[in-house]
């Protein structure tokens, strides 16, 4: 079998043949959702800019979070729902998301593709600086 650059082509190709079946998550959305599914019934704009700031080490704008919420909602990704509102927010209501049926299909499947093809790499040597 011919190699390219240390992937076999047929891998390759498979790949490429599973992402064109259906989209995929963008590494952001896929954060996000995880996110969302982590933190559960605390999924909320603060608490999951937090959650993310946290794990990737640096800065994330919650309006940032909120657009991609918003794109994610109306393609089924997540929805949505309004808690009570509290004094320490000025009487508003937070808004709570949770990833629906959709949602956790698409965080598997791009699981999936991604594994194959972190499967298909040679074994990488990275030097952080």
């Amino acid at each position: 079998m011919e190699k390219t650059r240390g992937v076999r082509s047929p891998d390759f190709f498979a790949i490429v043949e599973l992402m064109t079946e259906r989209s995929y998550l963008g590494e952001f959305e896929l954060m996000i959702l995880l996110a969302v599914i982590h933190l559960g019934e605390e999924a909320y704009g603060v608490s999951i800019s937090r959650e993310l700031e946290k794990h990737r080490g640096r800065g994330v704008s919650v309006g940032s979070v909120y657009a991609a919420l918003e794109r994610m909602e109306a393609n089924g990704l997540v929805t949505s729902n309004l808690g009570d509102p509290t004094p320490e927010r000025g009487g508003k209501a937070k808004r709570y998301f949770r990833a629906t049926k959709a949602g956790l299909l698409q965080v598997h499947d791009t699981r999936r593709v991604l594994t194959k093809l972190w499967q298909a790499i040679p074994h990488l040597k990275l030097e952080r600086q």
